[in-house]
């Protein structure tokens, strides 16, 4: 499913934070044109996502949006990624005026206390089926036959 990505912006995030998996279903719920993919940074399919796009996975522990042949981290992706979602959620594109210094130090504090203030899944998430066509990495978590889920 990676040749997916090539037409749509692609979004990596941390498959086992809460705070994060909150975060995909909030740009699910206001992406009506389904324009973006997804996969949870631990996944195969993102490691294939990342060497395509020539970075290295080892190095990242944020965000990531692919588009358009970049790649996006950190509040830089963030920003951008609500800048897709149309108006109001376009706003955010001001926010790009800031320096990225500035950007990042607070988007590392959330970071770095995700865990403690939001929690870790044992797991990352299985999408529901209407989803299941927008994460690339949908079959790596598919249950099953015995795990499978009424």
């Amino acid at each position: 499913m990676l040749n997916d990505s090539s037409s749509h912006p692609v979004v990596l995030f941390d498959g086992v934070c809460s705070f994060c998996n909150a975060s995909v279903r909030w740009v699910i719920n206001r992406d009506p044109h389904s324009r973006f993919r997804f996969a949870s940074l631990q996944s195969r399919a993102a490691r294939e996502a990342l060497a395509a796009s020539g970075t290295p996975h080892a190095s990242l522990d944020s965000v990531v949006l692919i588009q358009g042949g970049e790649v996006f981290t950190r509040s830089d992706a963030a920003i951008r990624i609500a800048r897709e979602l149309g108006f109001p959620w376009s706003l955010a594109a001001a926010g790009l005026i800031i320096p990225a210094s500035v950007r990042n130090k607070l988007y590392s504090w959330v970071a770095a206390n995700r865990y403690r203030w939001f929690g870790k899944q044992s797991a990352c998430s299985v999408p529901s089926p209407e989803l299941r066509a927008r994460f690339l990495d949908a079959d790596e978590h598919a249950p099953a036959a015995s795990d499978s889920v009424p």
